[in-house]
């Protein structure tokens, strides 16, 4: 066993959605203010969202050549969206943003983890 995500596209799919996750999340639209300000982040930390997205998303890539990397960063997406999740309950912020964005993102990073793992 290589330790290397297989088929390598899904990997590659969800490193690009976080990727430009992040770069959004520099100038955040409407949505995402709205989201963040929804779940009660604190504007000063919003930084560290991109840092975090771009990080997880360098890893996956990473992870094509370096065997388990790309599974630890896939896991720490996971983690990632499971706590958004639990941000947006806990504010009791269920709208399209928790439902389409935050649980969307979720089901992508768990379908990926399936089916490269």
């Amino acid at each position: 066993m290589t330790f290397l995500p297989d088929p390598w596209w899904p990997t590659v799919l969800l490193a690009g959605l976080l990727a430009g996750d992040a770069a959004m999340s520099i100038t955040p639209p409407k949505f995402i203010r709205d989201c963040l300000d929804g779940v009660r982040f604190p504007r000063d930390w919003w930084w560290t969202l991109i840092v975090i997205k771009a990080t997880a998303a360098l890893g996956l890539i990473a992870g094509l050549w370096l065997p388990g990397v790309a599974f630890a960063a896939n896991v720490g997406v996971i983690a990632y969206f499971v706590c958004a999740a639990a941000a947006h309950v806990r504010a009791r912020f269920l709208g399209r943003a928790f439902w389409l964005n935050c649980l969307g993102m979720l089901a992508v990073a768990v379908l990926v983890l399936v089916v490269t793992a």
